[in-house]
């Protein structure tokens, strides 16, 4: 009788044992905390699934993990896969296809469009939208408006003003020799840093026209040059007023906040010149290659759950991402309202446009941000250093 009982709870406990979901991602701070907070609430209302949140570092330091994890074992299910890395991972069948699991979506019509086509590739859906957000340019406003300038709202004004905010003490501008930032100076122009059949485009004029006005300014001692392992010096910069300028996502607000600033902080759209364009970014949430169908299934239900209209918009006060839904907007009025600069990344998302879909770009970007550097801080010609740039990405195709 004891060895039957013992079989039959060993049997009641296997069928209503909770599917573990393993889910990496990059966030810290306050969106950190909100994600583990979303993933406690997701836990505590179903008994199916257990969504494990680990923070793995930043989205560089998180592909990395993951690229080891994948060679040697130990991938997560779930993944915050960041937009330039998303269409590697498809192209290397390193996640699944969801389609499946996301057929016949009741809110599919109130997602924010432009995320959620840019999670299918080859025509299946591989992603699913969770966090976008836009560059902005952050600037001192008490600065700005002491000296009578307006915010610039293309380049040629940009210049200006950032020449106009230059003092012995202080920079106008500063600049991080980063991708994505520097490709909103390129899209803004109506540029692109690949060609339409998916080739490296690093020597169009746009994109050398966005260096050599960068290498002017900094000629000029009107901009101090960051690379991406001075990010954190490139912040203090800014919050000790040895920098007026910064464009940075929207999403790194709430991390600022964690500085006292000694004057109020204005936030304002990327300068643009006509039919120019600003790039999407953020990620795609993806289920890795391994997972059972449980564990895929488990992974969609907690992603729905965040997609609650009521979760979206506690995300975005968390994160100031964008809202994924279109029905979390009236929850965010008040929060909007509170500070009108909040809602700069909507004003954005009509002139937006997704980042590059090539899988090789993830790669082709570290050319470009050498490039960046060598001819930000080691003063060689910008077409010169795109050049070489140019020739590294079509020789690792």
């Amino acid at each position: 009788m004891k060895r039957v009982a013992a079989w039959l709870f060993l049997a009641f406990s296997l069928a209503f044992a909770q599917v573990e979901i393993p889910f990496w991602h990059a966030m810290d701070g306050p969106a950190g905390r909100a994600i583990d907070q979303f993933a406690k609430e997701f836990n505590a209302k179903q008994r199916s699934f257990r969504v494990v949140p680990v923070y793995k570092g930043d989205y560089r330091d998180e592909e990395s993990s993951l690229v080891s994890a994948l060679r040697a074992g130990g991938a997560p299910v779930l993944y915050q896969a960041e937009v330039v890395f998303f269409p590697r991972l498809v192209a290397e069948g390193s996640v699944v296809a969801l389609d499946d699991l996301v057929r016949a979506l009741p809110f599919e019509n109130d997602l924010f469009d432009a995320a959620w086509e840019y999670g299918v590739i080859g025509g299946k859906r591989y992603g699913l939208p969770f966090n976008t957000s836009t560059p902005v340019l952050f600037f001192n406003e008490n600065q700005l408006r002491a000296k009578g300038l307006k915010v610039p709202t293309n380049w040629k004004e940009f210049g200006e003003v950032a020449r106009a905010m230059s003092s012995r003490q202080s920079k106008g501008f500063i600049a991080l020799t980063e991708s994505w930032t520097f490709e909103a100076m390129v899209t803004s122009r109506g540029g692109n840093l690949v060609t339409p059949d998916g080739k490296p485009s690093f020597t169009s004029p746009q994109v050398v026209e966005a260096l050599e006005f960068l290498q002017n300014l900094n000629r000029s001692g009107v901009i101090s040059v960051r690379n991406l392992a001075e990010a954190t010096f490139a912040q203090l910069d800014f919050v000790r007023t040895k920098g007026m300028m910064v464009f940075a996502s929207i999403a790194n607000w709430p991390a600022a906040e964690n500085f006292s600033f000694a004057f109020k902080l204005g936030v304002a759209p990327v300068p643009r010149e006509p039919g120019g364009k600003v790039p999407l970014g953020g990620a795609q949430l993806v289920v890795v290659r391994g997972a059972s169908s449980e564990q895929q299934r488990g992974a969609v239900e907690f992603w729905k759950y965040l997609m609650e209209p009521e979760v979206v918009a506690r995300w975005v006060q968390a994160s100031y991402y964008l809202p994924m839904r279109k029905s979390a907007e009236p929850l965010l009025e008040g929060f909007y309202k509170e500070n009108p600069y909040r809602r700069v990344a909507f004003q954005q998302v009509g002139n937006a446009q997704p980042r590059p879909r090539v899988p090789q770009f993830a790669v082709w970007r570290n050319f470009l941000e050498e490039a960046l550097e060598k001819a930000l801080k080691g003063n060689v010609p910008a077409r010169q250093a795109l050049e070489e740039a140019q020739r590294k990405a079509e020789a690792s195709r």
